[in-house]
């Protein structure tokens, strides 16, 4: 087995990559996500800070976090919401998703009443080892029409830190809407 040398995270907001870059971050997810990766979950992961990993063999980790609004309780609030968190299929279970997490997770705790994210099966272990917990209430969006209750997204949903400490069941978070997965 090869030992594979990665240089330290970079951190960049999308303005700040170059068109080759972004076209560099949007091939790896989709291979990264088997090709299941399409415009709007592209779409999704614009606008906001990028972690980067880069091995010798090129990008081995990506990740980004961008704001989002959510009702919690009577309170709108600026979260940061987690998107495009993969790793090449070479490079798994090497630490890069830890260190996309950990260069996400400082730009929450400096930026953000708190983050939030939708887990596949796979990441909710890397999520739950780091402290993000599922959340245990009502997952909603402010759509069109009003306010839609998303029960797909219960169970899938997790948070960090949670916001005051512990996730009420009777509690619900409220989010924009946005095309496409809205979460």
């Amino acid at each position: 087995m090869t030992t594979r040398t990665a240089r330290p995270a970079r951190t960049a907001h999308t303005a700040d990559l170059a068109p080759d870059e972004l076209l560099t971050v949007r091939r790896f997810l989709h291979d990264a996500f088997d090709g299941d990766f399409g415009d709007t979950d592209w779409d999704h992961t614009l606008g906001g800070m990028h972690a980067l990993v880069h091995d010798e063999r090129g990008l081995a980790a990506h990740g980004a976090v961008v704001m989002r609004r959510v009702r919690y309780g009577r309170r709108w609030l600026r979260i940061g919401y987690v998107e495009g968190v993969a790793v090449r299929h070479d490079a798994r279970r090497t630490g890069h998703g830890g260190r996309v997490m950990d260069a996400l997770e400082g730009i929450i705790s400096r930026a953000y009443a708190f983050g939030a994210l939708s887990a596949s099966d796979d990441g909710a272990r890397l999520y739950e080892a780091r402290g993000w917990q599922a959340w245990g209430g009502r997952v909603c969006a402010l759509g069109p029409d009003g306010v839609i209750r998303l029960p797909e997204e219960e169970g899938s949903t997790y948070v960090w830190p949670a916001p005051d400490g512990v996730a009420d069941p009777a509690d619900e978070l409220v989010f924009d809407w946005r095309d496409g997965d809205v979460l």
